[in-house]
């Protein structure tokens, strides 16, 4: 097994080792749409016409793939730097800093989806906590127009280090915080230009699609319009515009945060798994998004830009129906205000351990103070030990799955919470760092490249949660998962090692692309990252190896390599219980399918467990 990691870091390195060149002497310009929380078998005619044309007619990439853990931030992360989560140390949406972050209250697990939150743990962590180039900011610093349109937090992500954007210097950055005090600042020139166009110079607020509700008050039936058609105006009527005459190639992303938002928030399913994220707001949150790359296309036929414009279409990760039901938890047979009887509340997680270990549990989103017996921690996240200041452990709580990090780097901590987390039967799968030694029921970190160059604290612990289908024609598009968060059974989150969170979408089209091709060989998002700075002949510096490869099988002329597919496994549990992963690969790099025990991941049947088992 030890060989096999080694290979794959080799194996990335060689396979992105001719992304420093473009195809042409001048690169053409790019636009990354990103259809935030998009799954990818959902796309047809019907559901999503602009998506699926550039699919039927560009490059289907029909077996995608979403980084786990399956979050916005570790995927966003891998889109700007072609790295993997083990070289960004963007593990999932809310990680552990290991120092109070000021601008989130001071917790020591801030939520990152904050422009403010980011500079902050920039600047802890040597002046960009990614420690790889973004690629805005390499695309820049070459000489071409970079913009960032989209959801908060992702969107800064492409060119995070500095919030410049006053001096026009910076790529300009519009997302929820644009025109508050959080925002990037706009330059003169695009507040002259959005004024001429007749635009606000504030992004307006979600309205009643920010809604989530709570157990007795169903969430948003509304999708994301009114915020997204400013985004698009803004995109189409003053960048590409503002771009065109500056005449040289441009990199536009543009994240939308619509089907995620309207899927997360979704009122259609009230405490019930149907029709969960299949409902009507979900489906129009889909349609919103459609149509948003609808309008930068006709903008770009408009402009006469499309002939030199490659378009890559990639969402984050799939999604899933949420489900707060457990029979073995502590925390589910406990009564809160706020949670139906017999649901797992937010913390859940947290809440077991805390009683499993018998350790004293303090919440770091309410400065540090004691979790009472009948009461859950604020944001789910927990700090075990006797001293908050100085926990032995610490859970971030994230959706679909959660991590733990054990400051002590306690190994005998660590076998007790394995054994503890072995006996829920919300738990499906476990990853521990490999440096705390091998347990059985649980596979090493380094086996999903989260072992690299990064520079924020590994987890010691990845705990994926169980997930199964609610039963339709494609298991992807309803799949349903136990969630660690505020969120309600009913709506929707993502984050786990299903195929239903893995499954992301993926298409092209443009000069640098194959027409009507449809690409069988496994592609990530981390892939994507490598492809965009090789179109855009970006040549970085990395500081690790965990590197996407460049998809040269959808270019024209470009080689094709060969894919393969395994498996990997555990050993088993003391009570029956084997982690499994299974994995394509091109050349020796890695490409996740699934993981879990089996049985109780989707997309992970009841034979998968017998594989062979890592370290034999």
């Amino acid at each position: 097994m030890r060989r096999a990691i080694v290979l794959l870091s080799a194996g990335l390195t060689v396979l992105s080792a001719g992304g420093a060149s473009a195809q042409n002497d001048t690169p053409r310009n790019l636009i990354l749409f990103v259809p935030d929380g998009l799954r990818g078998r959902i796309v047809t005619p019907q559901t999503a016409p602009a998506m699926a044309e550039i699919r039927d007619k560009g490059v289907n990439f029909k077996n995608p793939h979403s980084l786990f853990p399956t979050f916005t931030m570790a995927n966003g992360s891998a889109m700007a730097t072609g790295h993997y989560l083990g070289d960004t140390g963007t593990f999932s949406n809310t990680i552990y800093t290991g120092y109070p972050v000021a601008h989130a209250n001071d917790t020591v697990v801030p939520f990152l989806e904050v422009d403010p939150v980011l500079l902050d743990v920039d600047e802890h962590f040597g002046g960009d906590y990614l420690n790889e180039e973004t690629l805005l900011k390499m695309a820049r610093a070459k000489g071409l127009s970079t913009a960032a349109i989209g959801k908060l937090g992702p969107t800064f992500l492409f060119d995070h280090t500095d919030k410049t954007g006053a001096d026009g210097l910076h790529s300009i950055v519009i997302d929820d915080a644009t025109g508050g005090k959080n925002g990037v600042p706009l330059s003169q020139e695009m507040q002259a230009a959005l004024t001429k166009a007749g635009l606000p110079l504030a992004t307006p607020p979600r309205g009643e699609n920010g809604k989530s509700g709570d157990a007795k008050t169903p969430g948003t039936t509304s999708a994301n319009v009114a915020q997204q058609a400013y985004m698009a105006d803004v995109a189409t009527k003053v960048v590409l515009p503002m771009f065109k005459a500056r005449n040289k190639p441009f990199v536009l992303v543009f994240w939308s945060r619509d089907p995620d938002g309207s899927q997360h928030n979704t009122g259609d399913s009230l405490n019930a798994i149907t029709p969960g994220i299949n409902g009507p707001t979900s489906m129009a949150g889909i349609k919103n998004a459609d149509n948003n790359l609808a309008q930068l296309r006709k903008a770009l036929d408009d402009l006469g830009l499309t002939a030199s414009t490659n378009i890559m279409i990639s969402s984050d990760h799939g999604f899933s129906t949420i489900s707060k039901e457990s029979n073995t938890s502590p925390s589910a047979k406990i009564i809160y205000e706020d949670t139906p009887s017999g649901f797992l509340p937010m913390g859940f997680l947290a809440i077991d351990l805390a009683k499993a270990l018998k350790l004293p549990l303090f919440d770091p989103n309410d400065k540090n103070a004691p979790v009472a017996d009948n009461a859950h921690p604020k944001a789910g996240n927990g700090l075990l030990g006797k001293d908050p200041a100085k926990p032995d452990v610490v859970v971030a709580t994230n959706g679909g799955s959660d991590l733990i990090y054990l400051p002590n780097n306690d190994r005998k901590l660590a076998g007790r919470i394995v054994k503890a987390l072995l006996e829920q039967d919300y738990v499906s799968g476990l990853f521990v760092e490999d440096d705390l030694g091998r347990f059985p029921g649980a596979l090493p970190m380094s086996q999903l490249g989260l072992r690299g160059k990064a520079v924020t604290p590994h987890p010691a612990i990845v705990v994926n949660f169980r997930s199964w289908s609610s039963g339709c024609d494609e298991p992807t598009n309803c799949s349903v998962e136990v969630a660690d968060t505020v969120l309600r059974q009913g709506q929707g989150m993502h984050g786990s090692f299903s195929r239903g969170d893995t499954m992301n979408f993926m298409a092209a089209v443009g000069p640098d692309f194959k027409a009507g091709y449809v690409n069988e060989l496994p592609v990530s998002n981390a892939d994507v990252g490598a492809t965009a700075a090789r179109l855009l002949g970006l040549a970085a510096k990395p500081k690790g190896n965990l590197i996407g490869r460049v998809m040269t099988e959808a270019m024209p002329n470009g080689a094709t390599p060969r894919g393969f597919s395994g498996s990997v496994s555990s050993r088993m549990s003391s009570n029956g219980l084997k982690t499994v992963l299974k994995f394509q690969r091109v050349g020796e790099q890695r490409y996740f399918d699934v993981a879990g025990f089996p049985g109780r991941t989707l997309g992970l049947d009841a034979e998968a467990g017998k594989q062979k088992t890592a370290g034999k």
